[in-house]
């Protein structure tokens, strides 16, 4: 972990592309990079471990919404602490798991949790976090949740697609619940005490 001093990241703050893991994807297990990413939207999906309850209905729900994030030129790798042997295994023998198309990514070092403080020492497990990064590696959003809590998908995506517009559209800010296509503020004295 000495090679990443600044832990834990936050919002923006740029992702250090050298960090190495491996990720089972398509049936297959590889090394990758951060560095590998880059160019396109990225959200980090933690979650606690393999063969859990919440995580199956969170990785489910991701994997159905997967073709939208696509189109938005968004790769998700989900992460938790397990290695990608577990990962595997789960991927088989779960029919909620069988439907991820997206690499899940393994944590087994613990360099991610620590990079982004959502380490759970106590469990030694992951924390239920959401991160979103843009194609030049900065952090843009990060949400953490008690493992009790699971997390919504659309809501995630919703927040890829305020943080796109917001980066596409300098001056502009996105308003509380905003969807594509709802109106946008632009920040300024004239607003003050007026919304």
């Amino acid at each position: 972990m000495s090679d990443f001093a600044q832990a834990p990241l936050m919002v923006g703050d740029v992702v250090p592309k050298t960090i190495k893991f491996q990720v089972f994807h398509k049936g297959e297990i590889r090394d990758t990079t951060i560095a590998s990413f880059r160019g396109k939207w990225l959200v980090l999906f933690f979650y606690p471990g393999d063969f859990t309850f919440v995580c199956p209905t969170e990785l489910g729900e991701l994997a159905g919404k997967y073709d939208a994030f696509q189109k938005e030129g968004v790769e998700i790798v989900s992460m938790s602490t397990d290695t990608v042997f577990s990962h595997k295994m789960w991927h088989e023998t779960s029919p909620v798991v069988k439907t991820v198309l997206f690499p899940m990514g393994s944590d087994h070092r613990h360099v991610f949790v620590t990079l982004f403080g959502v380490y759970c020492e106590e469990d030694g497990l992951a924390y239920r976090a959401s991160v979103v990064v843009d194609p030049n590696g900065v952090v843009r959003a990060m949400e953490v949740h008690d493992n009790s809590i699971g997390r919504s998908a659309a809501e995630l995506l919703r927040k890829v697609k305020a943080a796109k517009y917001v980066q596409e559209h300098s001056g502009k800010v996105c308003p509380a619940s905003w969807q594509e296509g709802d109106a946008t503020l632009t920040p300024g004295t004239d607003l003050v005490g007026k919304i």
